[in-house]
């Protein structure tokens, strides 16, 4: 999805910008989305190009059983910026259609690397670009629909600092010492309800049904989501992890693995597999043995391999 960066005039910048929001609006209009796969599983792997940073994964994504079609995105890839690696990777898992976890996908790191002070200040980087992005969406709701999406990225730099953001129930799991660390928080409704009714909205649990925003959404920060957004927050919670040699990898997954798995029963499965995609397939299979009907998405970053 992105190339090496290049030094180019902030006017040619622009136009490049206005160009490309463009031709992903085009893509939109002729519903031929940007999904790397049309198929029900997609799947593979990478390995960083620097030979100091030791970083490789791998990813497997299968559409669920709940009766739409895939709406979950992944990115898994290696960008060079300013003679630094950084490893991009990322689940955003959509609802209400497929519009805004297809942005996302396409400008989300973008947005983030673009921010003036990412190398001096990560944290407020990412915090001002899932905002910025957040408001993007929102003002072209007519054109990127009434849905929405939770997130999680990871950002490593030149394999030494990790760093984990999200919204939303799409989850980041830490295997250190063969010990899962959950990086990412959970923003479901009934632990947010205090701000919510402050916001003018309410939680509610319908009999055999989980808590939903105003009865219909099921995670209380999002991006997108346009008749919620006054009851929603888009605010991430971020860690900063550095990597030493007790890290041995990251899953990064949506909640269709989560519901039936426990971030401990996660890292056993796979600590032992060594190649990174097996163990993202391993993990999505495992899922759906459990019967978990929702869209299954993993990628696995193994550190030192």
């Amino acid at each position: 999805m992105f190339g090496t960066s290049m030094d180019t005039s902030s006017s040619s910048s622009t136009s490049t910008n206005r160009k490309k929001k463009s031709d992903f609006f085009n893509i939109i209009k002729t519903g031929k989305f940007l999904r790397s796969s049309s198929s029900s599983a997609d799947t593979g792997k990478g390995r960083s190009k620097s030979s100091s940073s030791r970083v490789a994964h791998g990813f497997h994504l299968v559409e669920g059983k709940a009766g739409h079609d895939m709406e979950d995105y992944h990115v898994a890839e290696y960008k060079t910026k300013k003679n630094r690696e950084l490893g991009l990777f990322a689940i955003f898992d959509g609802h209400l259609g497929d519009r805004v976890p297809s942005y996302l996908k396409e400008n989300l790191f973008k947005n983030i690397l673009d921010e003036p002070n990412f190398w001096n200040d990560p944290e407020g980087a990412i915090k001002s670009a899932y905002s910025s992005t957040d408001k993007f969406i929102l003002e072209n709701a007519s054109r990127l629909g009434p849905g929405g999406s939770t997130a999680v990225t990871a950002i490593v730099i030149d394999g030494k600092d990790l760093w984990v953001a999200n919204i939303g129930d799409s989850r980041a799991v830490l295997c250190e010492r063969g010990c899962a660390n959950q990086l990412s928080v959970d923003h479901e409704p009934h632990t947010e309800r205090k701000r919510i009714e402050k916001q003018g909205g309410f939680v509610i649990t319908l009999p055999g049904d989980v808590p939903r925003v105003n009865g219909q959404l099921a995670v209380a920060r999002a991006f997108g989501d346009q008749n919620l957004k006054a009851h929603l927050s888009s605010e991430p919670d971020i860690r900063h992890v550095p990597i030493d040699p007790t890290i041995e990898f990251v899953i990064l997954a949506s909640d269709g693995l989560w519901k039936v798995m426990n971030n401990q029963e996660a890292v056993e499965l796979v600590k032992s597999v060594k190649d990174p995609q097996v163990a993202a397939k391993k993990l999505t299979m495992e899922a759906l043995e459990r019967k978990s009907k929702d869209d299954i998405s993993c990628i696995v970053i193994r550190f030192g391999g």
